[in-house]
């Protein structure tokens, strides 16, 4: 899933060696923290979070194939 959401920041972003994605898990949770440079962070969230929303529905679409959750922040 990490390299997925990678493709998508990476595709979006224009300074793609600022992008660290970490992923941490927590029970049956898992979190990711996506930093990208503050140039960036407009694009990434879009127009009233809605490119933000849609990155997290595609998230938790392919984590729920695998009976999972999944949370996605993101860090300035």
């Amino acid at each position: 899933m990490k390299e997925i959401l990678e493709s998508i920041i990476l595709n979006i972003v224009t300074n793609k060696e600022a992008v660290n994605i970490t992923e941490t898990q927590k029970d049956d949770i898992i979190e990711y923290q996506i930093k990208v440079a503050n140039e960036d962070m407009g694009r990434v969230i879009g127009k009233q979070g809605r490119l933000a929303k849609s990155i997290r529905v595609v998230a938790k679409a392919i984590a729920n194939r695998e009976h999972k959750k999944v949370e996605i922040e993101f860090v300035d």
